[in-house]
C-alpha cells in the first residue's frame, strides 16, 4: 500500500492475543504505530516480545467496559503519538451457558465489554478520528447471523455491533468511515502465546466452501484494506469472512 500507513496510529482493543494480536502485527508491518488496549495486563510482556514494535508499540491496560478506562486509554494514545487514525474494536468476552443458568451479571458483562465497549471507544476516539479523516473497524461475528445453543449474550452483543456500525457510519461520515467484520471459524493458535495446537480434521476444512478453516491473517488483511484509501467508498458495511460457511445449506 505504498507506505500509506507510515506515521499513522492504530488502536487495537483486545490486542494482547488472538485475532487482535495478528491485527496489531499487520499494522506494525505496514508501518503504523500501534496501541494495544488490553484488559489482561499479564499479556504485556508476551505481546511486546511477540511484536517487537519498539517505540511504535504502546501497551495500555484497559477495560473497555468502563468509561473512565476508555477515556484514559485515548488520552495516553494522544499523549504518546499525538493522533488516532484507526480504531479497531476487537475486545470481547463470552458466557456460553444455558439461558436459565445465565445470570444477569454475566449478561451485562458480555454486553458491556463487547457492545458498550465499541460505543465508548468510538465516542472518545471520535475527535481525533475526525481530525485525521480516519476509520473504525468493529469485529462482530457470524454469531450475529446464526447461532449455536447457549450463546444468547454473545450473539446479542455481536448483533448489536453490526447495527452500531451502520449507525456510526451515518453519524460520523463523511470524515470517518465505519465498517464491521464478522469472522467465522478462525483458528488463532499461532497468536495465543503457547496454547496447544488445535486438532483439525479433513471434515472441519471440508465444511467450508473455501476448503479450509480460517486464520487470523484472513481477518487482519481485511481490516487493513478497510482502513486504506482503497476502501474510501466503503462504509457502514458488515463483511462476513467465514470461507462461505454461512452460505452452505446443511441437511441432516
Amino acid at each position: 500500500m505504498n507506505g500509506e500507513f507510515e506515521n499513522k496510529v492504530a488502536i487495537v482493543t483486545g490486542g494482547g492475543q488472538g485475532i487482535g494480536l495478528c491485527i496489531a502485527q499487520t499494522f506494525l508491518q505496514a508501518g503504523a504505530s500501534v496501541v494495544i488496549a488490553e484488559h489482561n495486563a499479564k499479556l504485556k510482556t508476551k505481546a511486546e516480545h511477540f511484536l517487537k514494535g519498539g517505540k511504535r508499540l504502546l501497551f495500555v491496560p484497559a477495560d473497555v467496559s468502563k468509561e473512565a478506562s476508555v477515556k484514559a486509554m485515548v488520552a495516553r494514545t494522544v499523549g504518546r503519538f499525538g493522533r488516532i487514525d484507526y480504531l479497531i474494536h476487537n475486545a470481547a468476552t463470552s458466557a456460553n451457558v444455558p439461558v436459565d443458568k445465565l445470570t444477569f451479571r454475566q449478561w451485562q458483562t458480555v454486553l458491556h465489554t463487547n457492545l458498550s465497549g465499541a460505543f465508548l471507544c468510538a465516542k472518545y476516539c471520535r475527535k481525533s478520528l475526525e481530525q485525521t479523516g480516519g476509520a473504525i473497524v468493529t469485529i462482530a461475528s457470524t454469531r450475529a447471523l446464526m447461532s449455536e445453543p447457549n450463546t444468547e449474550a454473545y450473539s446479542a452483543s455481536k448483533g448489536g455491533i453490526v447495527a452500531l456500525t451502520h449507525a456510526l457510519a451515518v453519524s460520523l461520515g463523511p470524515r470517518v468511515r465505519v465498517n464491521c467484520i464478522s469472522p467465522g471459524w478462525i483458528v488463532t493458535d499461532a497468536y495465543q502465546h503457547g496454547r496447544a495446537k488445535t486438532k483439525l480434521s479433513q471434515e472441519d476444512h471440508a465444511q467450508h466452501p473455501a476448503g479450509r478453516v480460517g486464520t487470523p491473517e484472513d481477518i487482519a488483511q481485511m481490516v487493513l484494506y478497510l482502513c486504506s484509501a482503497k476502501a474510501g467508498f466503503v462504509t457502514g458495511q458488515n463483511f462476513t469472512i467465514d470461507g462461505g460457511m454461512t452460505k452452505k445449506m446443511i441437511y441432516v
